[in-house]
């Protein structure tokens, strides 16, 4: 009686026959997506509960007989509550994960060519929502305002003013004024639980839609297998019942993971490096920051021109330039990757040598250039790391062209071959 009731008002029949028959993929590498919503879904629960205790303010306030940063005595007070510090650490490799997952997910995409016509709008999207991820970690690593956070944070800042022609009105708008103010952490608090968020939100929802409407992509194998009608039939299981257990199974392991990295791994001390203070300490952005910290390394400190009156120092080269250089390559890949008609399946990355080769290369660039953070401990010389990272990179590219022809030729492939 209560489900005819609520199925006359609410029609839920009809949303079952509609999206909740839908087949999703089999295929283990699919679930990268779903660990990213569920790692921003762990974010968000958590991020409430520190949102209550949190207060974004550098007023001075009393901690332990010392007068300390309101925002930072409120980091440290909830690191003393009972599950205090473990809720903490769980935001803190949530978004570790969630962005890890979302690089993964691209990287997916981007190997079996499933950015290619009609997903050439959800490959923006994805790429929007790593960039807005990245976002709330940028602005979720100063709230802390620990000695360790505002001396990152403040590479952020020297960045965004040494953007041409609009660093320091850009500046401004972002921290408030000059790093630090005192309306740079309510700033960056509104950012991280409000704006950015939303913004996430927003790409979520789009990106499911756009999914739905698509559909996933499916093996090369599956070309021949059709319906009773002689149509094209999509290969998977359905969302209710079967893949809706997976989920919830997946959700719960990887919260399982998740509380065993926050209860062995510990995150920065802040009460090790304590408030700001004149001192820098030794630090390096976390891992999904570092090539553009590496690339910064490499980058000679005199080197700057200027274009219409635009100023380009090492800091605007290394931090504006070379990420947008590289969003620019990869927002433009599924238009220069172009095909005629829809593509509904996998490819196989062993089949196309060229854009194979170059996401190979890509990764060693990417990997290189996270190495040249560490070129002080190394005890490399930037210009000999710079060397190494050129040489890597087109090692990287010829050798895995060359090996994917040979593989190509070799018959295991066919006749065509797709770049």
């Amino acid at each position: 009686m209560i489900s005819k009731w609520f199925d006359e008002r609410l029609e839920l029949k009809k949303f079952k026959e509609k999206f909740l028959t839908k087949a999703f993929p089999t295929h283990p590498t699919f679930l990268f997506g779903e660990i990213a919503l569920f790692s921003f879904i762990t974010l968000v629960i958590t991020g409430i509960f520190l949102g209550f205790l949190y207060e974004p303010s550098i007023d001075k306030v009393s901690l332990f007989g010392a007068m300390v940063p309101a925002a930072y005595a409120s980091v440290v007070r909830i690191d003393l509550l009972p599950l205090g510090m473990i809720i903490r650490r769980i935001h803190h490799w949530s978004a570790m994960i969630m962005i890890a997952a979302i690089v993964t997910h691209l990287g997916r995409i981007y190997f079996t060519s499933a950015y290619r016509k009609p997903r050439e709008i959800n490959w923006l999207i994805g790429l929007a929502l790593l960039a807005v991820t990245l976002g709330a970690a940028l602005t979720g690593y100063l709230l802390p305002y620990s000695q360790f956070s505002v001396t990152a944070t403040s590479i952020a800042y020297y960045i965004s003013k040494s953007v041409p022609w609009i660093g320091g009105w850009l500046s401004r708008l972002l921290f408030a004024g000059e790093f630090p103010a005192a309306g740079t952490v309510p700033r960056f608090f509104f950012l991280h639980v409000m704006l950015v968020p939303l913004a996430l939100l927003g790409l979520i929802g789009l990106h499911l839609l756009v999914l739905v409407k698509h559909k996933h992509t499916e093996p090369a194998a599956n070309r021949k297998r059709t319906d009773a009608r002689g149509g094209r039939r999509l290969i998977g299981i359905p969302v209710w019942p079967e893949q809706s257990f997976i989920s919830v199974s997946l959700f719960f392991f990887l919260l399982s993971v998740v509380v065993l990295m926050a209860t062995y791994i510990p995150l920065n001390p802040i009460e090790a490096y304590g408030p700001p203070s004149p001192a820098t300490p030794v630090m390096r952005p976390d891992w999904y920051f570092l090539p553009i910290y590496g690339f910064l390394k490499l980058i000679p400190g005199n080197l700057s021109f200027s274009i219409a009156g635009g100023k380009f120092t090492p800091e605007a080269i290394g931090g504006v330039l070379f990420p947008g250089l590289l969003a620019l390559i990869l927002v433009a890949i599924p238009f220069l990757d172009r095909v005629s008609t829809p593509r509904n399946y996998i490819e196989n990355p062993l089949h196309r040598p060229v854009m194979t080769s170059l996401g190979i290369a890509g990764g060693a660039f990417l990997f290189m250039t996270t190495l040249s953070g560490y070129i002080d401990v190394l005890h490399i010389a930037p210009s000999s790391m710079a060397i190494y990272v050129l040489v890597v990179t087109a090692a990287a590219w010829g050798i895995s062209y060359l090996l994917l022809r040979l593989y190509c030729r070799a018959g295991k492939k066919g006749d065509h071959v797709k770049t």
